[in-house]
């Protein structure tokens, strides 16, 4: 049990007094973390040893459910930790993490590899077939068993010894890749001083960069940095291509050969995950992870990134020669290069499909697309969203939002939208509680999407690119997952699936932004009120699949990267640029003409998506697949949002996702749904 005074003292061990046991972020002081952990891993340690000490004979609830719920507090103290680190991380939190992630490895560790406590784990689950046991209950037995043999349990003392010592360095190097790509990024700006220099950009990009020059103290100049909504635009828009150039090649270069260079971390993640991956006797580490994955295989996943190959890149090369020739037409000379595809791919797009891109932005603003979101989910799946004023933020830009079910709470949301200093890129949905029993209860999930969107000026609110409307929704299908939740056990709740199977619920909602049915609910111009024209919406999806082989190439090479980077033997790797070249070599248009992308590459080496990246273009397969019923029966069919409610969603990670999704389809995905929606297949046969 927890100390009582220092549960008095600490608001991280207490109840917390926020509405639904939110976290209170207005009480929570950095100096908090770092012995609540402590405090948290004495009490699961207590709670452990109870398990295994337990003198009755082992049982599903006295081992299973009992090792489900022993160290919940320090999973919520951490999950509150890592989550701020992320979206708010300051020095002091970069320190703590140096010494919070070690002791949550040599805890991991300690119960993964106790001898004793697999004893009875494995009693269990050899019983397996004579318990009775629902479908939800053999998965978290089959979970909790593999997972102690993934995690060592079947070893010699030896070889414990070493993956102890593996686990203990690898707990901060993820956490160092992050702050180093983190740091490098910031440390960049393009301060801006003629205003000819800005020539081509909408007035959008000047704005934000002038408000960002004042943030800073440059009155009177533009400020880029390499947060998306800055350096998105001026690669895309600024006619000065030396600008142009310099802004690409320090992008392309964060964390490499600079104060914050990540390779020796890559050469040390990649050989201690090769390392455990062959002590527990996997060939490598794609073949350790994939094991627990729809694909199964290193084998299956080479073989549909190879088709992939295959087909996105002849039509890349032609999109990059049509390119080619349009830029000449427009007195262009000499080869075009990266710095040059954005721009020029955003001239031909207006000259072929008649609109811009920041023709969109005005029917945009970003609290009319949340709330037009919110509509969307309310007509899908009959949610209802409010506001919880009453619930503290990490940040005054924060905001969170009650979630109902016909007027069930099923939980609460969180939307966190700009760039800040401390903040790192991308977008993506994290939880501070999951849905499930806690304390013998079962609770509602508490979630956040996190985005770096566009901000407001003084003058403008916040504009979205149309990227950034499909970001949120994607996002928001995450959220959705985790919020429709409804099963016993949170470690499989929501988004807690084979890591191929997540991207579904989030891409498919992308789908719908394409809609005038969806887009009526929210795109209207931010000062007239004017509902988007139908003809700017089909200009839209008529250039939906523009540069789709160079889009889908992109993909189809970071997966390949991946892939190749957990399947090579890492002593033989010296040089990451070289074995990067090396690795792309088949899916590249272009040499590698600054770092290599792999310094700040967090999905795989600071997230969890390592030999995992081709789990986007799978799920594509499955949310391709599942939007043509929705299409085929109507967007909001309310039969089929229901099935996919119930099949899907509500049942997270408590059955294999290819069960779950024949029971939603009726059969198993169509692999050519995805390359038909792209066009690049014929349409079905009628």
């Amino acid at each position: 049990m927890i100390d009582s005074k220092m549960t008095n003292d600490n608001i991280l061990l207490q109840t917390s007094p926020a509405p639904y046991e939110a976290p209170p972020f207005d009480k929570i002081k950095e100096d908090d973390f770092l012995p609540a952990v402590k405090a948290a891993i004495k009490e699961a340690r207590a709670n452990v040893d109870a398990i295994k000490n337990n003198t009755e004979a082992p049982s599903f609830e006295n081992v299973i459910v009992a090792l489900e719920s022993a160290s919940q507090r320090l999973g919520t103290i951490a999950s509150i930790f890592y989550n701020q680190l992320s979206a708010a991380g300051t020095d002091k939190l970069e320190a703590l993490a140096e010494e919070i992630s070690p002791l949550n490895a040599e805890f991991s560790s300690d119960v993964s590899l106790d001898a004793d406590l697999f004893a009875r784990v494995k009693a269990v689950y050899d019983q397996k077939d004579t318990l009775g046991l629902n479908v939800e209950e053999t998965t978290l037995l089959e979970d909790t068993y593999i997972g102690f043999v993934r995690g060592g349990a079947l070893l010699d003392e030896t070889k414990k010894s070493r993956l102890r010592e593996i686990s203990q360095e690898m707990s901060t190097l993820g956490t160092t890749f992050m702050n180093n790509a983190k740091k490098s990024s910031e440390a960049f700006e393009l301060v801006i001083e003629n205003e000819a220099d800005l020539a081509g950009l909408p007035d959008t990009a000047k704005a934000g960069a002038l408000s960002a020059a004042e943030e800073k103290g440059y009155d009177g100049k533009w400020l880029f940095t390499l947060d998306y909504p800055s350096f998105g635009p001026f690669l895309t828009y600024a006619d000065n291509r030396a600008l142009r150039e310099h802004v690409w090649r320090a992008f392309s270069s964060r964390a490499y050969k600079d104060d914050y260079d990540n390779c020796d971390t890559i050469l040390t993640i990649i050989r201690l995950r090769h390392e455990r991956a062959q002590l527990l006797g996997y060939k490598n580490h794609a073949d350790y992870v994939l094991e627990r994955r729809m694909a199964k295989s290193p084998e299956t996943v080479m073989s549909f990134l190879e088709k992939l190959l295959a087909t996105y890149k002849p039509s890349a090369e032609k999109d990059l020669a049509d390119l080619q020739k349009f830029a000449n037409e427009q007195g262009f000379e000499g080869d075009l290069k990266p710095w040059d595809v954005g721009y020029y791919s955003e001239k031909i797009k207006q000259k072929l499909f008649d609109y811009s891109s920041e023709d969109l932005r005005p029917y945009f603003q970003l609290e009319k697309v949340l709330n037009g979101a919110f509509d969307h989910f309310t007509k899908l799946f009959g949610l209802e969203f409010k506001a919880a004023d009453n619930v503290p933020t990490w940040h005054k830009d924060v905001t969170a939002y009650e979630v109902h079910d016909k007027n069930k709470f099923v939980g609460l949301l969180y939307a966190d939208f700009y760039p800040r200093s401390g903040k790192k890129q991308g977008a993506w949905k994290t939880s501070y509680r999951d849905q499930g029993l806690h304390g013998g209860k079962i609770k509602e999930p508490i979630v956040a999407i996190v985005c770096n969107f566009t901000k407001p000026t003084k003058d403008t609110p916040s504009l979205l690119t149309f990227g950034e409307v499909t970001t949120l929704f994607h996002e928001m299908g995450h959220a959705i997952h985790a919020l429709l939740s409804n099963v016993t056990y949170s470690s499989h709740a929501g988004t807690s699936v084979l890591w191929d199977f997540v991207e579904l619920p989030s891409q498919v909602q992308e789908n719908w932004a394409y809609k005038k049915e969806t887009l009526d609910l929210f795109a209207h111009h931010y000062e007239t009120g004017e509902t988007i024209p139908a003809e700017l919406i089909e200009k839209v999806n008529n250039a939906k699949n523009f540069m789709i082989g160079m889009g889908g190439l992109r993909q189809a090479s970071f997966g390949l990267m991946d892939m190749r980077w957990h399947t090579a033997d890492p002593a033989s790797i010296k040089d990451v640029a070289k074995f990067e070249d090396d690795a792309t070599a088949d899916s590249r248009l272009f040499d590698r003409l600054a770092g290599p992308m792999s310094t700040s590459f967090s999905h795989i080496f600071a997230g969890g998506y390592a030999a995992g990246y081709y789990s986007y273009k799978w799920a594509e397969v499955l949310d391709a697949d599942t939007f043509e019923l929705f299409e085929e029966n109507g967007l909001y069919h309310t039969e089929t949002a229901e099935k996919y409610k119930q099949e899907i969603l509500s049942k997270g990670g408590s059955e294999p996702p290819e069960t779950l999704y024949r029971n939603f389809r009726g059969r198993d995905a169509d692999p050519d749904a995805l390359l038909r929606r792209e066009g690049l297949l014929d349409d079905k046969a009628a």
